[in-house]
């Protein structure tokens, strides 16, 4: 990596984990929640929305707009915003504000994400981008899996504690910056970001999360409906698909950098399918627990062959690209519910076999496209 990165690699690595942290810390906290601010836990259950909308919304631009302002600048204002919006979560005295301080909180998110990525991979050398972007998504993985242990473990104390660690972790962030000197570029256009190329990656990922990290709730269904598993034995079969991402990361990102991010890309996108049909098939929930984790590797290649397809080359506008394909993964999350439930709920089995149709057709699909562009 380039000379004045290790100094503050920690810190750029950390803003990964930070994001999927903070959207998730209230899956568990929900009933709290609702006790707090007099709502049920259903209704407590729209914090977790309040966040990814906004989130995913914005990242359709971000990118764009933190290159125009400088990344270090645009990625510590965000923080500042993150540490103040923390606050307000904690001491609100309503549940709409709550609400509107979590929306703040996931606008913060997208002017962090894409512009640490772009920072990774400006200090990376091209043949080990798969094993920088790797180390990444591992990172967002710790956040994403820990958010529900430790927002329930804050909750049996109070559950603001969750919040006031989010801020004061935000606020050391928000201090070390991230490496490099990058300056504003005004000349960074959004429609640089909007190319035919983009476009077809995050379809890709879009259907890559809807139809593979978004099925969790279809999952934890169907354990529950076929094998009977209790809440508690439910998320710890769920859990496994965020642990074997975070140590399959490393060793993925390798592979990556040797076979080549778009290769790999279709390689788990047809890993991933036979790991969904699987799982609305098999007769054991040993096996089902074993292939979901499987599953937890496929979807560390795909989604890090697409941000190492949009983050490698010279392209004038990289962390507008990849803030666009992350939007496709974050809006393929939100959509994964009301698409494939209704086709579960006729057929449990072709509720599993929908999406990994989708993934086996689409994302070959739209990577032959993106490579013609």
């Amino acid at each position: 990596m380039k000379r004045g990165f290790h100094g503050r690699a920690a810190a750029l690595y950390a803003g990964g984990f930070i994001g999927p942290f903070a959207g998730g810390v209230t899956t568990t906290m929900l009933p709290e929640l609702g006790a707090q601010f007099g709502v049920s836990a259903q209704t407590a259950s729209v914090s977790l929305t309040a966040y990814l909308v906004p989130f995913a919304v914005l990242m359709l631009f971000s990118g764009t707009l933190g290159a125009r302002w400088g990344p270090e600048r645009a990625v510590r204002v965000a923080y500042v915003v993150y540490v103040a919006a923390s606050a307000v979560c904690a001491l609100s005295g309503s549940f709409g504000l709550f609400l509107a301080a979590r929306a703040v909180q996931g606008a913060a998110n997208a002017f962090t994400t894409p512009l640490l990525l772009a920072a990774v991979a400006a200090a990376t050398p091209p043949e080990r981008l798969g094993r920088a972007l790797g180390l990444f998504s591992s990172l967002q993985a710790v956040g994403q899996t820990s958010a529900p242990l430790v927002g329930g473990l804050a909750a049996e104390v109070h559950w603001t504690w969750a919040f006031w660690t989010v801020a004061g972790v935000a606020a050391l962030l928000a201090v070390a910056g991230i490496p490099g000197n990058a300056k504003p570029r005004e000349q960074v256009r959004l429609r640089a970001a909007w190319q035919p190329v983009t476009l077809w990656t995050a379809l890709v990922a879009l259907v890559a999360w809807a139809s593979l990290g978004g099925l969790s709730f279809m999952v934890a269904l169907r354990a529950e409906e076929v094998f009977e598993l209790g809440a508690s034995e439910r998320g710890l079969l769920l859990t496994g698909f965020g642990v074997m991402g975070i140590i399959s990361a490393r060793f993925l990102g390798h592979a990556i950098d040797r076979i080549g991010a778009r290769k790999a890309a279709a390689i788990g996108a047809v890993s991933g399918a036979v790991v969904v049909a699987g799982i609305g098939l098999v007769p054991s929930i040993v096996a089902m627990a074993a292939l979901w984790a499987v599953g937890g590797m496929a979807a560390q290649l795909l989604i890090v062959s697409l941000n190492a397809l949009m983050l490698s080359g010279d392209g004038d506008n990289r962390a507008g690209a990849v803030s666009v394909v992350q939007a496709g993964r974050f809006f393929g999350g939100a959509l994964s519910p009301p698409v494939f439930t209704p086709v579960y709920q006729v057929l449990p089995a072709a509720g599993f076999l929908a999406p990994a149709v989708l993934l086996i057709v689409v994302a070959p699909l739209g990577l032959w496209r993106a490579a013609r562009k």
